[in-house]
């Protein structure tokens, strides 16, 4: 071995020991941290801004529609765009079997193809007599697809199947802004079969305009906090806005929560976060005002009557039975929630809690008659909600997983807490405005502990997770024991064995990585089955089934299920201790002293109706159910739940015409279509779902009098004989809503009326009267009518 050494030359100093510092010893690298839960995802390239890069970018969508991001496996458009035709196809299927579906809406659509004020105020009739009880965006897609391809069912209804759709696309994009395409397509099937979802989104109430919307402000605010852009945050405005135009206060439900992210997690100072909050405020007001105002400010004259208020005014009906109503349940006008219920009504002890629309408290929406529609993944949810939160505890405050966990879970739990407290009017198809939520957070929870697996303490999660949602599906399935009874076997068995071969696979990793990801992806796609298979049975059951009328749930009928709604088709009564009574709804027990036409076990008969009380205020009492007395299913196309139409469509429809009209026989509608365009409405009665029945039937304007529930107070007796005087009214078809709740002219219900308001209830009772003793009967299959141009002598 050989050694060098430097000696300076002669005379030169030796240089200081300063300028040669010992050679580093290399140390070991410290160990790697353990990956993140939720890596960082790049965010797409952004495109070229302003009017000049539309015509590139229109000329290049087709391929980037079809290719997607390009940092996406070719796989992942190809399943995206499977899932949205999937979805497309599942919503159309049979569409058209609902006939005109919710007919209270359905006539408004009518209206608005043939007036454009009608269209602009969303006037139940041409003529322009009262409003629906909502604002009209929802009503104005249906009512252009109306315009451009004819009235139908199938124009109706496409465009909210189209909606549906068009939300799992924007779940998707949203989701996948932030998580793997993974988790957007997981969180986008979740939506699609959500069995609530499969049913709001193929009727024509305003609730899938309103999920849409309710969307695509969360996507605007995902886009707005990874930027700070206030662009984007004006667009969370303008859909919020949109979706007050939709549904009132039913879209602020999440507003609150969706500031408060914002504030606290957008990537800039405090001040301008608050500056921009308060401009999305402005774009709020400015995008869902200006059909207010201009209700607010044109004289009552010049519009129709604004349906659901005490006041013609739509700021009341929003701040009243529309909104805080719902909440507190001091829904004036209202005959449920904080209205009275009819005299001589007797209910068993407990059938009527919390004055009728169901048992309030924390487990509300995973009760009887919520569970089914929308709980089935909210357990995995919430579980998987709390484990987002958890790993992202010490990223930065601007991290966007975190802030999307924030966004996702903010819209559950404040939805989910306002929905199982409220006191008021509460349907079960409203927990559809829980969907989005519910299935993004399972899309990215799934995500991260998918990628994670192979690390035992998330494999022990995932697992967990799994194991939940299979046991409580066999719980929900449960509830309907005629239904499949095999499958909640199979979900139960599918899930736990896919939970232990999760765990099992993490040991087996050790050994052999490839036996371990093979065990992987067989429980993987085993878990899927069964965490998706209760709630894809429920939402075919509910495409394969057809559904009309005010009140519908989605699924089949449940044992113990409880309110309005509870059956499968329309609204099937109440439910005391596992025992449900039933007008016209499914097999079950019907209430002592019986609704006629009531279905009790096995399809018998109920009993005789009440004297005095729901069989001489219902006008006919209640029709035949329609059930077939085997399996409680009723038949396609005809009205369910209470008031149900008999194969004879004799009698009106379900309470007074409340939850559901008429069938109109053929008779009857060319009496009414007789000289219809000298009038201004053919007809008058009392009640819109009667109302909109007979204008269906015949294309002609029919003035509902005291709105949906025959309470507003729309017109008097001063009013109406007016307008009789002037030639405006033909016919009068006797019966109607007020007859159920309050006594009509004739009728032998509750004396006195028993409605919030009951002046009002003895102004369409007088209005009866007046016609009754005025002009003479004209009696045309179940029907009375009163031809008002010939008074009787």
């Amino acid at each position: 071995m050989t050694t060098t050494s430097y000696s300076p030359p002669a005379g030169e100093p030796w240089p200081e020991a300063a300028n040669f510092p010992p050679p580093e010893v290399p140390q070991p690298a410290p160990a790697p941290d353990p990956a993140p839960l939720f890596p960082e995802q790049p965010l797409p390239p952004a495109g070229p801004k302003g009017l000049a890069s539309w015509s590139g970018r229109l000329r290049t969508l087709p391929a980037r529609a079809w290719r997607g991001r390009a940092d996406d496996p070719r796989w992942v458009r190809p399943a995206l765009l499977g899932l949205l035709a999937a979805t497309a196809v599942l919503y159309l299927w049979g569409l058209s079997a609902s006939g005109w579906a919710n007919a209270f809406y359905s006539a408004a659509v009518q209206a608005g193809t043939q007036s454009w004020k009608a269209f602009f105020f969303g006037s139940s009739d041409a003529g322009n007599f009262i409003t629906v009880d909502k604002p009209p965006m929802s009503l104005w897609p249906m009512a252009l697809s109306a315009r451009i391809f004819g009235l139908s069912s199938w124009s109706l209804l496409a465009p909210q199947a189209l909606m549906g759709a068009a939300t799992v696309g924007v779940l998707y994009a949203t989701v996948r802004r932030r998580f793997s395409p993974l988790g957007g397509l997981l969180a986008g099937a979740a939506l699609a079969l959500t069995p609530v979802a499969a049913l709001m989104f193929r009727f024509n109430n305003p609730d899938a305009l309103l999920v849409l919307l309710l969307t695509l402000t969360a996507y605007g605010l995902v886009r707005a906090i990874e930027t700070a852009s206030t662009r984007w945050l004006l667009f969370t405005g303008a859909m919020f806005g949109f979706a007050f135009l939709t549904k009132t206060l039913a879209a602020f439900l999440i507003l609150p929560a969706f500031a408060v992210v914002y504030l606290v997690v957008a990537p800039t100072g405090f001040w301008r976060r608050v500056r921009q909050v308060l401009l999305a405020g402005v774009a709020v007001v400015v995008a869902g005002g200006w059909w207010v105002a201009v209700v607010e400010l044109l004289p009552a004259s010049a519009r129709p009557y604004v349906g659901g208020s005490q006041d013609n005014s739509f700021l009341s009906l929003t701040f009243g039975y529309n909104g805080l109503g719902r909440v507190n349940g001091n829904e004036r006008g209202s005959v449920g929630g904080g209205g009275r219920l009819p005299a001589g009504l007797d209910l068993p002890a407990g059938a009527m809690h919390n004055r009728g629309w169901g048992q309030t408290g924390i487990t509300r929406l995973f009760g009887s008659d919520i569970g089914g529609q929308i709980a089935w993944l909210m357990p995995a949810a919430l579980i998987l909600l709390l484990v987002g939160l958890w790993a992202t505890r010490r990223y930065a405050r601007t991290d966007t997983a975190r802030a999307a966990f924030l966004v996702w879970g903010g819209w559950l739990i404040s939805t989910a807490l306002i929905f199982s407290f409220m006191s008021g009017i509460f349907h079960q198809y409203y927990t559809v405005a829980l969907a989005p939520a519910v299935a993004a957070l399972v899309g990215m929870g799934v995500d991260g502990l998918w990628r994670a697996r192979h690390r035992l303490p998330y494999a022990l999660v995932l697992a967990g997770t799994l194991a939940v949602t299979a046991v409580w599906a066999f719980v929900l399935l449960g509830r309907s024991s005629d239904f499949l009874p095999w499958l909640r076997w199979a979900v139960l068995a599918g899930g736990l064995a896919a939970a232990a071969a999760l765990v099992a696979g993490q040991f087996a990793g050790k050994v052999s990585g490839r036996v371990g990801a093979r065990i992987a992806s067989v429980a993987g796609l085993l878990g899927l089955a069964a965490a998706f298979g209760g709630p894809a049975a429920y939402a075919v059951d509910t495409v394969n089934t057809a559904h009309n009328g005010s009140i519908i749930t989605a699924g089949p009928s449940v044992k113990g299920a409880f309110g309005p709604g509870g059956g499968r088709h329309g609204a099937q009564g109440f439910a005391d201790n596992g025992r449900v009574f039933t007008p016209g709804g499914k097999g079950g027990q019907g209430f002592p002293g019986g609704f006629p036409g009531g279905q009790a076990p096995h399809g018998q008969n109920g009993g005789q109706g009440r004297p005095g009380g729901f069989n001489g205020g219902f006008p006919g009492g209640f029709p035949g159910g329609g059930s077939d007395g085997t399996n409680g299913r009723h038949e396609r196309g005809t009205t369910a739940g209470p008031g149900a139409m008999d194969p004879e469509g004799m009698g009106p429809g379900g309470m007074g015409g409340l939850l559901g009209g008429t069938k109109v026989s053929d008779e009857a509608a060319a009496l009414l279509k007789e000289n219809a365009d000298h009038y201004t409405w053919a007809a008058a009665t009392t009640g819109s779902q009667n109302a909109a029945s007979y204008q269906l039937a015949t294309g002609k304007p029919v003035m509902a009098l005291g709105g949906f529930n025959g309470t507003d107070p729309s017109l008097s007796l001063s009013g109406f004989q007016q307008d009789v005087q002037e030639g405006k009214v033909h016919w009068y078809i006797a019966g109607g809503a007020h007859r159920a709740f309050g006594g009509g002219a004739g009728g032998a219900g509750s004396a006195g009326g028993n409605s919030a308001d009951d002046k009002q209830q003895s102004e369409t009772a007088q209005i009866e009267a007046w016609v009754t003793s005025h002009f003479t009967a004209k009696t045309v299959g179940s029907a009375t009518f009163y031809d008002l141009t010939a008074p009787t002598s």
